[in-house]
Protein backbone atom coordinates (compact mmCIF):
# COMPACT_ATOMS: atom_id res chain seq x y z
CA UNK A 1 0.00 0.00 0.00
CA UNK A 2 1.37 3.56 -0.80
CA UNK A 3 0.89 6.78 0.46
CA UNK A 4 -2.85 8.19 0.72
CA UNK A 5 -3.21 11.83 -0.26
CA UNK A 6 -5.88 14.23 -0.46
CA UNK A 7 -7.00 15.82 -4.02
CA UNK A 8 -9.97 18.02 -3.65
CA UNK A 9 -13.43 17.94 -1.42
CA UNK A 10 -16.43 16.09 -3.12
CA UNK A 11 -18.12 19.66 -4.50
CA UNK A 12 -14.99 20.53 -6.23
CA UNK A 13 -15.63 18.06 -8.92
CA UNK A 14 -19.23 17.88 -10.59
CA UNK A 15 -20.78 14.51 -12.04
CA UNK A 16 -19.65 13.72 -14.81
CA UNK A 17 -16.71 15.97 -15.12
CA UNK A 18 -12.78 15.00 -14.37
CA UNK A 19 -10.14 17.54 -12.97
CA UNK A 20 -6.43 17.53 -13.67
CA UNK A 21 -4.40 17.62 -10.25
CA UNK A 22 -0.58 17.42 -10.45
CA UNK A 23 0.50 15.16 -7.13
CA UNK A 24 4.13 14.12 -7.01
CA UNK A 25 5.53 14.48 -10.35
CA UNK A 26 2.53 12.55 -11.57
CA UNK A 27 -0.48 14.05 -13.75
CA UNK A 28 -4.04 12.28 -12.23
CA UNK A 29 -7.40 12.99 -13.93
CA UNK A 30 -9.91 12.33 -11.19
CA UNK A 31 -13.42 11.56 -13.07
CA UNK A 32 -17.00 11.80 -10.91
CA UNK A 33 -19.83 9.76 -12.34
CA UNK A 34 -22.68 10.70 -9.73
CA UNK A 35 -21.16 9.74 -6.37
CA UNK A 36 -18.45 7.36 -7.74
CA UNK A 37 -15.04 8.94 -7.96
CA UNK A 38 -11.79 7.30 -10.50
CA UNK A 39 -8.85 8.52 -11.15
CA UNK A 40 -6.52 7.35 -13.88
CA UNK A 41 -2.86 9.31 -15.83
CA UNK A 42 -4.03 12.21 -17.45
CA UNK A 43 -1.83 11.71 -20.07
CA UNK A 44 -3.28 10.28 -23.12
CA UNK A 45 -0.90 7.04 -24.17
CA UNK A 46 -1.40 7.91 -27.73
CA UNK A 47 0.43 11.32 -27.47
CA UNK A 48 1.09 14.05 -24.88
CA UNK A 49 -2.68 15.22 -24.16
CA UNK A 50 -4.32 16.02 -21.06
CA UNK A 51 -7.58 13.35 -20.68
CA UNK A 52 -9.19 15.61 -17.88
CA UNK A 53 -9.74 18.40 -20.96
CA UNK A 54 -12.21 15.28 -22.69
CA UNK A 55 -14.92 14.20 -22.42
CA UNK A 56 -16.60 11.98 -19.74
CA UNK A 57 -18.67 8.69 -21.02
CA UNK A 58 -20.75 8.05 -18.04
CA UNK A 59 -22.44 5.39 -19.27
CA UNK A 60 -19.57 3.53 -20.19
CA UNK A 61 -17.45 4.48 -17.45
CA UNK A 62 -15.30 5.70 -20.28
CA UNK A 63 -12.59 8.86 -20.29
CA UNK A 64 -11.91 10.14 -24.09
CA UNK A 65 -8.72 12.02 -25.52
CA UNK A 66 -10.09 15.21 -26.64
CA UNK A 67 -7.48 15.30 -29.74
CA UNK A 68 -7.83 11.87 -31.32
CA UNK A 69 -10.47 10.11 -29.78
CA UNK A 70 -9.18 6.98 -27.83
CA UNK A 71 -11.12 6.07 -24.79
CA UNK A 72 -9.69 4.76 -21.75
CA UNK A 73 -11.85 2.82 -19.35
CA UNK A 74 -12.03 4.37 -15.84
CA UNK A 75 -11.69 0.89 -13.83
CA UNK A 76 -8.55 -0.72 -15.78
CA UNK A 77 -6.94 2.15 -17.69
CA UNK A 78 -7.44 0.14 -21.16
CA UNK A 79 -7.55 1.90 -24.46
CA UNK A 80 -11.31 1.31 -25.56
CA UNK A 81 -10.42 2.31 -29.43
CA UNK A 82 -7.52 3.47 -31.46
CA UNK A 83 -5.14 5.53 -31.87
CA UNK A 84 -4.52 4.65 -28.14
CA UNK A 85 -2.95 1.01 -27.63
CA UNK A 86 -1.44 1.37 -24.11
CA UNK A 87 -3.41 1.51 -21.03
CA UNK A 88 -2.62 4.69 -18.39
CA UNK A 89 -2.09 4.01 -14.49
CA UNK A 90 -5.03 3.54 -12.52
CA UNK A 91 -5.44 4.72 -8.79
CA UNK A 92 -7.36 3.61 -6.05
CA UNK A 93 -9.43 6.25 -4.80
CA UNK A 94 -10.55 6.47 -1.17
CA UNK A 95 -13.86 8.81 0.45
CA UNK A 96 -13.26 9.99 4.02
CA UNK A 97 -15.76 12.62 4.47
CA UNK A 98 -15.81 15.28 2.28
CA UNK A 99 -12.56 14.76 0.90
CA UNK A 100 -11.41 12.67 -1.63
CA UNK A 101 -8.10 10.65 -1.51
CA UNK A 102 -5.96 9.04 -3.85
CA UNK A 103 -3.55 6.34 -3.10
CA UNK A 104 0.01 6.47 -4.45
CA UNK A 105 2.11 3.60 -5.36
Amino acid sequence: MGDTVRLCAREDVESGTAKRFDVDGRAIALVRIEEGFFAVGDTCSHEDYSLSEGEVLTEEREIECWKHGSTFDLLTGEPRCLPATKPVPVYKVHVEGDDVMVELP
